[in-house]
């Protein structure tokens, strides 16, 4: 029986149990009982039969809704494994094994190379350290801060960067933090502090804006600098993993990923659905 039901069953009992005394009373029973005796049976007959019948219908929904806790605590303990995994694979395994084939070039260089080879080894392993660190700090995220808004997020955020960076986002934030699961926040939100670390390190802006918006099929997000830019093509840039990955973890929710120039300016997008 749905939860639905017996709502209804639970309302309707002491309504329908009354009705049908009145019938029985004035259809069979008026010969036999006086009118007094009938008005002080209906409460009576109304309390037992409400006993019996919605006790055991209270009992149904406390079971449901217990059942209903355990099937959320398993979702949760699932997508928790999930994200563990995501971050193992995202971060540190795809990072170990570039590092590992940086290793076997290293060993195979001829003697002239090796300095440059070395000089590119030590910038894979500070990436790894990097991405060692962030999957950290995303596993030890509590409840609470996983269940807290997107300013929350972002005033966390700007406070990691504030170190490296010379500049504050602005922000234009309109997507409600409802309409995303968790999954989907922590995915994003991932993505948008990868940008800003990116361009903290490597863009020399001096502006950054960071905006998403819902729209029709979903939902974009875009992270815009006036910074350098780029000369060629970011996600082939030898050594450079991070926006490959963030594409990786991008695609794999299904949404997708441009960066292009515009009037002088890096434009990073994701747009979901």
């Amino acid at each position: 029986m749905s939860s639905k039901m017996m709502k209804r069953l639970i309302l309707w009992t002491p309504a329908l149990t009354i009705g049908l005394w009145e019938y029985v009373r004035h259809a069979f029973l008026l010969p036999y009982l006086s009118m007094d005796m009938g008005n002080l049976l209906a409460p009576i007959i109304v309390f037992v039969i409400s006993m019996t019948l919605l006790a055991k219908l209270f009992k149904m929904m406390e079971d449901t809704e217990q059942k209903l806790h355990e099937e959320k605590r398993s979702k949760a303990l699932l997508e928790e494994r999930e994200r563990l995994a995501q971050e193992l694979h995202d971060g540190i395994s795809q990072s170990l094994f570039m590092l590992a084939v940086k290793v076997d070039r290293l060993q195979q260089a001829p003697s002239e190379e090796r300095d440059e080879q070395m000089t590119r080894l030590q910038g894979a392993v500070h990436h790894v350290h990097d991405n060692v660190r962030q999957a950290i700090a995303n596993l030890h995220m509590k409840q609470e801060e996983t269940d807290a808004t997107w300013s929350e997020l972002f005033m966390r955020m700007i406070e990691e960067i504030k170190a490296d960076a010379t500049w504050e986002p602005a922000v234009d934030w309109q997507l409600d933090d409802e309409e995303m699961t968790m999954k989907e926040k922590l995915t994003l939100f991932s993505c948008v502090r990868e940008a800003l670390t990116n361009i903290s390190k490597h863009a020399h802006a001096t502006e950054v804006q960071v905006c998403a918006a819902t729209t029709d099929k979903g939902f974009e997000c875009k992270i815009v600098d006036n910074g350098v830019g780029m000369l060629e093509d970011p996600f082939h840039v030898p050594g450079k993993y991070g926006l490959r990955m963030m594409r990786d973890r991008v695609h794999n929710m299904g949404w997708s990923l441009s960066l292009y120039r515009d009037n002088q300016h890096t434009v990073l997008a994701i747009k979901g659905g």
